[in-house]
């Protein structure tokens, strides 16, 4: 640790915020501001004579991720700077330091430039506190405060200790290694500097990215001298014993991430046999972070690892099942020891096939459930979900045996972790027999009869069950929040499921249940009501539930009206499953204007209700829509109305912003689903919109806060896909307002910051737009493209990359030939961005496909870039996702829909007068239809396009000069599987039949044709 004094920031105020703006993270979790904020408490340590209180939080929700003192003598005034700085940088975005050299140190000034009032004492323009910034994220993830030295130095201490830990890292990296170690294994050393050490260690050889995650692994790889290597994991091994159990569990966690470097390279071969000893012979330091080392070890997602492992299943198994054991009777230890087992059980498949194996393990687990520990009895329960879903084939033994009583003991548990677990237990069961329902459905469909075991569990257990979850639902938490995951709200989830798994058998017990707890006095009954009636609309037969909801919809009305908040946002949620699900049983004259009213009365009442509010109005818009292009529906009497409701919700300065946001979305699912009778509506409100819209370009000067900006980017981005919306609905009517939509939009293109999301709703609208004007759109082309050359080239913001790609494709769909001038620089960006390694292969297949709606557009003028383009799509032909690799399977799929879209463009493109240009890329087109004929699990699309090609191909030569080729019986086959398959659609059946008569011809017309 640097004993050198804290050095000065820079004194100008461009200089300072060079400074902050050039400190940018590759990642931040805890884990990295735990090190960062050791390292600097650690230097103000020895170097300040002061005591300072170091302080570290999120940005988003204030989460507190470290906070220490420097050294005896802070006091609780130390805690309200933190608070004034820290709120600083969150409203600006920007160090405090930085407020201080803007305002000159006057806070009167300050205070009087954003009318803070009475506020201006909730902050600080004083050196300390400082945002953090991450690589590719938008905006400051978390606020650094150092507060108790003179300004300066607060400003400089956290750049500081950034810079010297980067410097160590980078310019002796053995060394770093090395001391880094020592520094873990020294029992005389602090503890904090001890766990700082591992977790530096750890995040040496750790990313979430997979390509960073790489880059450190090579480092160890090719980097790391032998001998340095065994010198740093033998001193995280020897500290897997120390009595400092944080320091142990860092020595846990770097040794895991070098296990996955070397285990699948054979290259640490007696690691599991040194931890399964220290389970079996070691002190209880010794065996509780050995065995959550082995737990970090197998919670793996890494691919190669993971297939590595299961040849160690026994030494894993070994170990755990010991330390799990009721014998064991340090609870720490045997906590490590199942949530060990819990992220092993993956591996151990060879072992779980023994019955005797089996048998024990599944022993070892229950007494686990069992133990009068909270954590050992949750993470007991957490296995038990595990094992249903890896083994459920298996279960049907220990279901009878103990597995139905304990869970229901488990659901009953006070404490609410056990509980939530023991519902989560029949959550999986639910979850797997649905799934083998359909598994099996759908293998007799093919005339398959291996079918997978169904044991009836759900429906066995319901009549016990199903009460027990009702019982639960009633343990609701007035104070939750929305995201907050309790045990009612896990048993609402696995209620909803077991609809699902048991269907119509479910029905009487959850109605005996509604009719005696709808009118309970305690509104956690009501609430419990109203939600199990919501939760079984998916399972019972539709004829069994149709007059049942009939039946409960005035109810449903009436508890909307509720005293209790929870109980009318949860018959709001209950009539949006009703909507979405069993729309039929809503008449469109009696009821459903009584619904639409009452949820706007909702919407507007509280903010709590507004999501479950939005969501049943766009269920109904969307299920009362009617035919599309329909003259009237079921929504044309309630449109004006609900229009004017929306505006008004929307407009108030006073609304939540979710609140407001979730009112748009209504609006412009409203305004999807108008009939033609409301387009009138729909023009008049265009005006309404895009005014909105204008007027939030003044308010881009306005912004003073990072709170503002998000707010301000919401607003523009709802109006925008608004905007969208209205252009999608009036097609070409929107003409009118064109220039209008277009100014608004190319100024709102000109002023938005970097990494804003608005861009991406500005290029939907206008592909939208471009759909509409078709070739009228070139008047706004030479305007508009820099915009979108900017974004093809920018693979720093990859969503937004992917919204011009897809945006070209509309362009030149909309344009035909015009957007020829414009040609040239769309390939170029588009096959730099296929050539790219920054983009993910997830790009190249919407690439492929804007190459053919380029060709299509041009025509033969594509004849340009064809040789480029037909080597490009004959070297992704051969992209295969290989026998095990099934995370590859949909990208090849993606890829080869992609490829076909292509040729099938430029065949076309080519067919006016240029087909003889193909034919040096016909044999790699029919090797491909070859590998999409063989394929027995080919995407409808990719089964489409193949369809196209092939018709398409063979209409581009009518003098049969490739008959043979289409006499190849696979051809026949390719096209009978794709035209008899009643799982596509008709557009897919029809391109079958089409290409089925284009092969026709070629083979009647031309027996004796060969191949050129």
């Amino acid at each position: 640790m640097s004993s050198e004094p804290i050095g000065q920031p820079p004194k100008d105020l461009e200089g300072v915020s060079a400074q902050e703006n050039s400190l940018i993270f590759r990642s931040f979790t805890s884990d990295t501001a735990f090190a960062l904020g050791m390292h600097i408490r650690n230097r103000l340590h020895i170097i300040a004579p002061k005591p300072a209180v170091v302080n570290i939080t999120l940005a988003n929700s204030n989460q507190l991720l470290f906070h220490a003192c420097s050294k005896p003598g802070t006091g609780p005034d130390n805690d309200v700077w933190v608070a004034r700085k820290r709120r600083t940088v969150l409203r600006w975005g920007c160090s405090s330091y930085v407020m201080h050299k803007k305002f000159e140190g006057n806070e009167q000034l300050f205070a009087d430039k954003f009318a803070l009032g009475p506020q201006a004492g909730d902050y600080a323009i004083h050196g300390g506190g400082v945002p953090v910034r991450v690589e590719g994220v938008e905006g400051v993830v978390a606020v650094v405060v150092v507060s108790g030295l003179a300004q300066e130095e607060d400003a400089s201490t956290r750049q500081n200790a950034e810079q010297q830990l980067t410097h160590a890292a980078e310019v002796d990296f053995s060394g770093y290694l090395t001391t880094l170690a020592h520094e873990l294994a020294n029992e005389q050393a602090q503890p904090h500097i001890r766990t700082a050490a591992g977790i530096a260690l750890k995040n040496a050889f750790s990313s979430r990215e997979y390509t960073r995650l790489r880059e450190v692994q090579e480092r160890w790889i090719n980097q790391i001298d032998t001998n340095v290597k065994k010198s740093v994991k033998d001193l995280a091994l020897q500290t897997l014993g120390s009595r400092d159990g944080r320091a142990g569990q860092s020595a846990g966690q770097f040794v895991a991430s070098i296990a996955a470097i070397e285990i699948p390279r054979n290259e640490w071969p007696e690691l599991m046999a040194a931890l399964v000893e220290n389970v079996g012979q070691g002190g209880e330091h010794l065996k509780q972070a050995s065995l959550t080392t082995i737990g970090y070890i197998c919670e793996t997602d890494d691919a190669q690892l993971r297939e590595s492992l299961a040849g160690y299943s026994n030494q894993i198994l070994t170990a755990v099942v010991q330390g799990a054991r009721k014998e064991e009777e340090n609870m720490e230890v045997r906590n490590a020891a199942i949530t060990a087992l819990s992220d092993c059980l993956d591996f151990i498949r060879s072992n779980f096939d023994n019955e005797g194996e089996r048998n024990y393990i599944m022993q070892v687990v229950c007494e686990a459930t069992q133990s009068g520990d909270v954590r050992i009895e949750a993470g007991a329960y957490g296995c038990l979900n595990r094992i249903m879903g890896l083994y459920y084939d298996k279960m049907s033994f220990y279901m009878e045996k103990a597995l139905y009583g304990l869970t229901i003991i488990g659901m009953k548990n006070e404490e609410e972790d056990v509980g939530k677990l023991a519902v989560e237990f029949w959550c999986t069961v639910c979850e797997e027999e649905i799934a083998i329902e359909d598994d099996n459905q759908m293998a007799h469909s093919e005339g398959s009869f291996e079918m997978r075991q169904y044991y009836h569990f759900a429906k066995t257990a319901a009549v016990e069950v199903v009460p027990a979850l009702m019982q639960l639902m009633t343990r609701q938490d007035e104070d939750a929040a929305d995201e907050d995951y309790n045990v009612s709200r896990a048993a609402y989830q696995c209620l909803q499921l077991f609809a699902q798994a048991v269907g119509s058998d479910i029905v009487p017990s959850v109605l005996a249940f509604v009719e005696a707890n709808l009118a309970d006095p305690d509104w956690h009954k009501r609430d419990a009501a109203v939600s199990a009636f919501g939760a079984i609309m998916e399972g019972p037969k539709e004829v069994q539930l149709e007059p049942l909801v009939k039946q409960a919809l005035p109810l449903l009305i009436e508890k909307l009206r509720d005293d209790a908040v929870q109980v009318r946002d949860s018959a709001a949620y209950a009539i949006g499953r009703i909507s979405d699900l069993l729309p039929e049983a809503i008449d469109p004259q009696t009821e459903l204007p009584a619904l639409i009213e009452a949820l706007f009365g909702g919407l507007s009442s509280n903010p709590k209700m507004a999501g479950s509010c939005c969501w049943a109005l766009m269920n109904l818009a969307d299920k009362f829509a009617g035919e599309p292009g329909c003259q009237r529906n079921a929504l044309s009497p309630h449109f004006q109305g609900s229009v004017t409701a929306l505006l008004q919700v929307t407009e108030k300065s006073d609304v939540d912003n979710q609140l407001r946001m979730a009112a748009y979305e209504v609006l412009n699912t409203f305004i999807t689903n108008a009939a033609n009778d409301c387009l009138p509506i729909v023009a008049k409100l265009s005006d309404v919109i895009i005014e909105r819209l204008e007027n939030t370009i003044p308010m881009q000067h306005q912004v003073v806060s990072v709170e503002d900006r998000i707010t301000l980017e919401e607003i523009q981005t709802s109006l925008t896909s608004g905007v969208l919306a209205i252009i999608q609905r009036l097609e070409g009517e929107i003409k009118p307002q064109a220039d209008r939509i277009m100014h608004i939009l190319l100024q709102m293109l000109s002023s938005v910051g970097p990494k804003s999301s608005v861009p991406d709703a500005i290029f939907a609208a206008m592909g939208g737009l471009a759909n509409a004007l078709e070739e009228d759109f070139v008047k706004y082309m030479d305007s508009f493209v820099p915009f979108l050359y900017n974004a093809l080239g920018n693979q720093d913001e990859p969503a937004l990359c992917s919204m011009a790609i897809g945006l070209v494709s509309d362009i030149t769909r909309s344009l035909s030939e015009k957007s020829q001038p414009y040609c040239d620089s769309f390939m170029n960006y588009l096959l730099n961005n296929l050539r790219s390694t920054s983009l993910s292969n997830q790009f190249k297949p919407a690439i492929l496909q804007c190459f053919g709606d380029i060709a299509q557009a041009i025509g033969p003028y594509f004849e340009t870039y064809l040789s480029v383009v037909a080597t490009v799509l004959q070297q992704a032909a051969n992209v295969n996702a290989g026998s095990d690799a099934y995370d590859l399977y949909d990208y090849v799929t993606s890829l080869r829909e992609g490829i076909m879209d292509a040729w099938s463009g430029i065949i076309l493109a080519m067919k006016q007068g240029k087909a003889q240009l193909l034919t040096p890329y016909v044999e790699s087109i029919f090797q491909l239809l070859s590998i999409v004929a063989q394929d027995h699990h080919r995407s409808e699309p990719l089964a489409r396009s193949a369809m196209g090609v092939i018709g398409d191909l063979a209409d581009a030569f009518p003098h049969g000069d490739y008959v043979n080729y289409y006499r190849n019986e696979w051809i026949q086959q390719l096209i009978k599987e794709t035209r008899q398959n009643r799982e596509f659609s008709a557009r897919t059946i029809e391109t079958a039949r089409w290409a089925r008569e284009q092969v026709k011809r070629q083979t009647a017309n031309f027996q004796g044709v060969q191949m050129s």
